[in-house]
């Protein structure tokens, strides 16, 4: 399995920190190219791979670790997504209800990522928590949702691979509202930052 972030900034490097603490490749890609990225690359190691859009582009998972306002400059850079899983990392924090229609913020990414398999996961976290270390003999919760019941649990298997413990919470308009910022407010899951035995 092939993983690339999309995003470089303090939650895509986040999620690069974590991948390559598990010694597992991932790509990572910006819209300022891969140059910009080296001196990431030399902090993390040879697991972390800069890579161009395009190249980013033929993970079967991808990680959206881009503000939200951003998501549909990286669902245009291609036309088609042919079915890859984009994990949805972004908060609506700062956007006006009325901007999305009466939608969830990862349903309106949805639209825009055509043909692509959408999870929301990894994002109710600020960066400086996701990842970091739990009690011993404990595991950091990660959340997922999905209208994609595949999607969501091949995510929750990797979450599991990045040493998390994962609790999948169903469709994004059933269980996974409380993940998104409804009517201007944060859903009852974002900033929980939770633990699990084992």
């Amino acid at each position: 399995m092939k993983y690339a972030i999309i995003g470089s900034g303090k939650i895509g490097t986040a999620l690069a920190r974590i991948f390559a603490g598990k010694k597992i490749e991932v790509a990572i890609a910006n819209f300022r190219g891969p140059a910009t990225l080296a001196s990431l690359t030399k902090e993390l190691g040879s697991s972390v791979v800069p890579q161009s859009l395009q190249d980013a582009y033929n993970a079967e998972i991808i990680f959206l670790a881009v503000p939200f306002s951003a998501h549909k400059n990286v669902a245009k850079e291609f036309k088609q997504w042919n079915g890859k899983i984009v994990v949805d990392v972004t908060n609506a924090l700062h956007v006006a209800p009325e901007e999305l229609g009466d939608l969830l913020s990862s349903e309106v990414v949805s639209q825009a990522f055509a043909g692509a398999r959408l999870v929301k996961a990894f994002n109710h976290l600020p960066a400086a928590q996701l990842g970091t270390n739990p009690s011993l003999g404990l595991r950091q919760v990660v959340f997922v949702s999905s209208n994609d019941v595949d999607a969501s649990a091949t995510i929750a298997t990797v979450a599991s691979e990045l040493g998390f413990a994962p609790v999948e919470l169903g469709r994004l308009d059933q269980g996974g509202v409380p993940l998104h910022v409804v009517g201007g407010r944060p859903g009852g899951l974002l900033f929980q930052n939770l633990e699990k035995l084992g």
